[in-house]
């Protein structure tokens, strides 16, 4: 197998990855409350490195490069409004 055709497998299981993330339905709380709690509301890489109170150097989000990183954020959200909507949950506590 050339690289190409493996470059191609690779994306064809990526877009099936995403389209199976983008279908999913939330129909369970307690999976909904667990995807919640797990996916995080914000990048938890970005970081500022401070020493003595003068910053070094700061670390930008990088969520953004994970190639699902919107239907993972798109699953959180469908999680939340499950349990805001269908539910009646305050979400504040997942943010």
């Amino acid at each position: 197998m050339n690289s190409f055709n493996k470059d191609c497998s690779n994306e064809n299981l990526l877009n099936q990855i995403r389209y199976q993330l983008d279908r999913l339905e939330i129909h369970n709380p307690n999976l909904a409350k667990l995807l919640c709690k797990i996916i995080p509301s914000n990048c938890p890489f970005e970081r500022t490195v401070k020493i003595l109170g003068r910053t070094l150097f700061h670390i930008p989000p990088l969520c953004k490069i994970n190639p699902l990183y919107e239907q993972i954020v798109g699953l959180r959200y469908k999680c939340l409004l499950y349990l805001v909507d269908e539910c009646g949950e305050d979400a504040t506590r997942y943010c």
